[in-house]
């Protein structure tokens, strides 16, 4: 995943009230963390290949994972939304909710006023 789809889909992951982050993972490597409850993050599109999946990681120790999604390597950006959404992280092996998330209050932008700063007069 590219840096600015990343922020594309952390800003309106965010907008849904999901407490998501971009995640660098290394030099020209982006993916999304959504921070879960109980200290877990679940960790998505990470190791460059082109399906989206996820690790689920708390203190560093992989607790769960989400296998690659079918068909997910020619998701838009609305379909990668509702799928980190809409993803029961409780059992190992996660899986899709059958019914969508009740509506949660939107989360702030990351960077505020400092954001054009942080991001290199990237945007």
């Amino acid at each position: 995943m590219d840096e600015k789809r990343a922020v594309r889909v952390v800003d309106r992951l965010r907008e849904r009230g999901v407490d998501a982050h971009v995640e660098r993972a290394s030099t020209y490597q982006f993916g999304i963390r959504v921070a879960l409850r109980d200290g877990r993050n679940a960790v998505w599109d990470t190791d460059g290949t082109l399906g989206l999946e996820a690790q689920v990681m708390r203190n560093g120790m992989l607790v769960g994972f989400v296998p690659q999604i079918e068909g997910s390597e020619h998701f838009d950006e609305d379909q990668t939304i509702e799928a980190i959404s809409h993803t029961d992280y409780d059992k190992p092996i996660a899986t899709r909710r059958t019914a969508p998330l009740p509506a949660a209050a939107p989360l702030p932008r990351h960077g505020g006023v400092f954001r054009r700063f942080l991001g290199g007069f990237r945007e």
